[in-house]
């Protein structure tokens, strides 16, 4: 009963702050679309932030598992890396919650929220990297720096899908490879 009830206030809350925004969702929000008391959440939750929290915890195991839903060790590393993280940014850009975050981020600076989107960042940039790694340890790709290059590859592929289409109609996806191979992959080829 008790981890149900946890449940219930962490998807409420979670509906609540895709709706709302951080900023705007109070316990009281989450206490009522929950159906609980509002002393209910302090049981589970200490604060706001604590189960602001277990929300992006959660959400990050979400994205990981998409991504290695994708991924096949037998593929070269540029076709992995083009398909997680096509994977992560189009979950990122379905995902209400996420969505809310990066609006609320742009349009509020609310600190919580840009914490919590440095967290979605580190944890893609992290999988790139290990993945960067154990291309070089197989000699698929040259020396380099590992960290940075998986950054810059994040920061690339985010522009192409989500920066370029303010602007311009949306690349697809095998544009969106066929570029990715011409600015990264032909620099970190081995010959």
């Amino acid at each position: 009963m008790s981890n149900e009830r946890k449940q219930q206030i962490i998807k409420a809350a979670n509906q609540s702050f895709a709706t709302f925004g951080y900023k705007a969702t109070t316990m009281d929000h989450v206490a009522k679309a929950a159906n609980v008391g509002k002393g209910t959440i302090y049981n589970f939750f200490k604060n706001k932030e604590q189960l602001f929290q277990e929300i992006i915890s959660n959400l990050l195991s979400e994205m990981k598992t998409q991504a290695e839903s994708v991924i096949d060790d037998h593929k070269p590393l540029k076709e992995n890396v083009h398909l997680a993280l096509y994977e992560l940014l189009q979950y990122r850009r379905s995902h209400q919650l996420t969505i809310q975050m990066v609006q609320e981020a742009k349009e509020m600076g609310t600190a919580a929220v840009q914490e919590a989107l440095a967290n979605v960042e580190g944890l893609i940039t992290a999988y790139l990297r290990e993945k960067i790694e154990q291309a070089i340890e197989r000699g698929d790709i040259r020396p380099c720096h590992p960290e940075m290059t998986a950054f810059m590859m994040f920061k690339l592929y985010t522009a192409f899908i989500i920066d370029w289409e303010e602007r311009h109609q949306p690349l697809e996806k095998e544009e969106i490879m066929h570029l990715f191979d011409e600015y990264v992959f032909k620099g970190l080829s081995p010959s």
